[in-house]
């Protein structure tokens, strides 16, 4: 297991690196921000020296070598646009995604697991076709639409919760929560709802896969022979052979949600990383927008550490495998 795990975080170094010039590479495309951040007006020698300020006259490749060497002693770099340290920002805005993502793939476990294993176990059942049918309604129905629709029906026309905001908030070690007080839960409920939607869908549909091919099976059929209970064999033995499918997807889709809430953090105005590098974007700010691609970078490959050991700890086999 050592060696299987020094070869990981061997392979993930190498991730690392070719994402950083490929992040790196994208955003340095984009367009020069010294368009947006100097006043058209400006003369010829305020304009070069912000420009020789902040490195923008020189060479990709020397600045991509500065960037990695700031990077190599954990500096991202300084926001053009708020003069201050891009990770620190950046950082300050992540509790605040991770509390939303975390809520989003909680209610997508929550109730996702149980509802696809309901639809698997009896596939023909009314039940099964109606949770199938929303399933399909989760996955086609745009996240920005489902968000104004819950804003409309749950705050303008029913009043039972607020439209946007992350509420009141609490301070444990240091970090901001609002989930630990009753106006903050009631302004993550809807923003949480969304962004689950699509992964609640998923779900469904991946534990019923999982339960109609695992049911047939022999090791299923046997230990219905030595008469164990029927909430044994589908809780214990059927359930933890599916869990290796859904960990890998909940893994991945974990990191998408906390990459990827952007349009949510907009429409209910959550002030997390998504509504930072929207901003960031539109001002080319390029040390906010390469210090948040290399966070999500990293997020997904710590992810695909995480699965892949716990793939050893749900089967044997895997164990066996990397001896």
């Amino acid at each position: 297991m050592l060696g299987f795990l020094l070869q990981r975080l061997a392979s993930a170094m190498v991730v690392l690196v070719v994402m950083s010039v490929i992040v790196f590479a994208g955003v340095y495309a984009i367009g020069n921000p010294i368009d947006v951040l100097i006043n058209p007006a400006a003369d010829q020698i305020t304009r070069a020296e912000t420009i020789a300020r902040y490195g923008l006259d020189r060479p990709f490749w020397e600045q991509y070598a500065r960037f990695a060497g700031s990077l190599i002693a954990g500096d991202f770099g300084t926001s053009f646009v708020f003069n201050t340290p891009a990770l620190p920002l950046i950082l300050a805005k992540l509790p605040a995604t991770l509390e939303l993502a975390l809520s989003a793939m909680l209610i997508a476990i929550v109730f996702g697991i149980p509802l696809g294993m309901l639809a698997g176990l009896r596939p023909n059942a009314a039940s099964s076709q109606a949770i199938m049918a929303g399933s399909i309604l989760g996955f086609s129905l745009p996240t920005f639409w489902v968000g104004l629709m819950l804003i409309l029906v749950f705050s303008v026309e029913l009043g039972w919760l607020p439209s946007g905001g992350r509420g009141e908030t609490v301070m444990v070690g240091g970090i901001a929560w609002s989930f630990l007080t009753v106006d903050g839960l009631a302004h993550l409920v809807l923003p949480a709802l969304n962004l689950a939607l699509f992964k609640l869908s998923l779900i469904i549909r991946l534990t019923r896969a999982g339960m109609r091919e695992t049911m047939p099976a022999d090791f299923v059929r046997f230990a219905r022979a030595k008469g164990l209970s029927p909430l044994r064999v589908v809780c214990v033995h059927a359930f933890r052979n599916i869990l290796i499918p859904i960990v890998t997807v909940l893994g991945l889709e974990f990191g998408s949600v906390v990459a990827f809430a952007v349009v949510t953090e907009t429409i209910f105005s959550w002030p997390g990383m998504g509504k930072l590098i929207i901003d960031s974007i539109l001002t080319l700010d390029r040390p906010v927008m390469v210090a948040y691609l290399m966070l999500v970078v990293a997020m997904f490959v710590v992810i695909n550490l995480v699965v892949d050991l716990g793939y050893a700890a749900l089967d044997p086999r895997v164990r066996l495998g990397a001896r």
